[in-house]
């Protein structure tokens, strides 16, 4: 199925201008983003983190156990899933939301079948809850349930247009890189997304296509490969 793509969010991208928390107007427009997309007849799995609320690392770091920790992530994913979720049925998107930890009253089980079937439905899918296990990223996330469910592609939907070979916000020379190995990716330890992650898409042979959410048509024209981006392939 080559037009099923699974679009991962950072958590801090639901923040806008705050410095906590969820701002609704920022997942309002992130939203519509989303809907230009599925219009053109895309099957759409979408993974959020949870760094908004709660990053298991950081509370680890600071005393509490790192499964707990971890665990406490998860949850706050499911809050923005359920948050991403309100907001695209407002814009007349059906959407469902998988946890892979059991919680039945707000949210179904993943179960691959039941995803599939709901994408063939043109139902948007949300992935809640990260991989269910802790040390685990919701980047690994994206990139196994983006094998499990065939995906042809990965956006990593982040605050700027791409990979740049040095920080475009200190080097005003940062060339910013249109296509980069997964290789690359690795053996220079860039932070797109983590290495299990980058490692699991590559032996998949889902490419991943990073560019800024907060710019107009941002999606459209990264999957029609105009604009600014950067592909790991």
């Amino acid at each position: 199925m080559n037009k099923r793509i699974l679009l991962k969010l950072s958590g801090e991208a639901l923040m806008g201008g705050s410095p906590f928390g969820i701002d609704v107007a920022t997942i309002s427009s992130i939203a519509k983003e989303v809907k230009k997309v599925h219009k053109l007849g895309y099957q759409i799995c979408i993974i959020i983190g949870g760094g908004n609320i709660f990053r298991g690392i950081k509370g680890a770091s600071e005393g509490i156990d790192r499964s707990t920790s971890d665990y406490m992530g998860m949850l706050a994913t499911v809050m923005n899933a359920l948050s991403f979720q309100s907001c695209l049925e407002k814009i007349n998107i059906p959407t469902r939301v998988q946890s892979a930890i059991s919680m039945s009253q707000v949210a179904e089980p993943y179960i691959k079948r039941k995803a599939v079937r709901h994408l063939e439905k043109k139902r948007i899918v949300i992935f809640a809850a990260g991989t269910g296990n802790p040390f685990f990223s919701t980047d690994t996330a994206a990139s196994l349930r983006a094998s499990e469910m065939n995906c042809s592609l990965i956006i990593k939907a982040t605050k700027v247009d791409g990979i740049y070979n040095k920080d475009p916000k200190k080097h005003k020379d940062a060339k910013l890189l249109k296509k980069i190995t997964y290789n690359e990716v690795i053996n220079n330890n860039l932070r797109v997304m983590d290495l299990t992650a980058i490692s699991l898409a590559k032996e998949s042979n889902i490419p991943i296509l990073v560019t800024n959410i907060f710019k107009r048509n941002c999606l459209i024209s990264a999957l029609n490969q105009t604009g600014k981006y950067s592909k790991i392939s």
